[in-house]
Order: C-alpha cells, then sequence, then structure tokens
C-alpha cells in the first residue's frame, strides 16, 4: 500500500507542474513519484553497484564464461593480458 506524503510548494510551481503533467499525460502525483525514484536510485551506490555486477555477470555469461572463470578473468585483466 501507498503512504502519502504532503509537500508544500508556491502556487506558482504548482500550476506550472499541473500543466507539464497534463501535457505528458500524467497527474501530478505520477510526477512526483517519478521524480523520487529517480532522486533516490542516483544517490543508491548499493543499487549501482548491484547493477553493474549485473551487466558484468551478462556479459560474461554471453562469452560463455561461467563462476569458475571469474577469478582467472579478474587476474588476466589487472595483469593487462
Amino acid at each position: 500500500m501507498s503512504a502519502q506524503m504532503i509537500v508544500r510548494i508556491d502556487p506558482e510551481l504548482k500550476a506550472k507542474v499541473n500543466n507539464f503533467a497534463r501535457s505528458d499525460g500524467k497527474n501530478v502525483s505520477q510526477v512526483v513519484r517519478e521524480l523520487l525514484e529517480a532522486y533516490v536510485q542516483d544517490r543508491d551506490i548499493g543499487s549501482y553497484v548491484d547493477e553493474l555486477w549485473d551487466r558484468v555477470g551478462n556479459k560474461l555469461k554471453a562469452k560463455g564464461n561461467g563462476p569458475a572463470d571469474i577469478q582467472r578473468i579478474i587476474d588476466e585483466l589487472r595483469s593487462g593480458k
């Protein structure tokens, strides 16, 4: 279930946000949720590292490498081979 949050903003800003949201086919709540999610994602280093490891793992798998190959690959990269 969603939680409610009250935010106070300038009336002029509120009008602009309403207009932009409407032109995008969204409501203000959707816009605020998206902005907050992006804000947290940009600052959540743990999620960034997890996504990075997922990308690395997927590239290794695509090349036919498995868990047993990881240390060898790391050693090769560190030695510049």
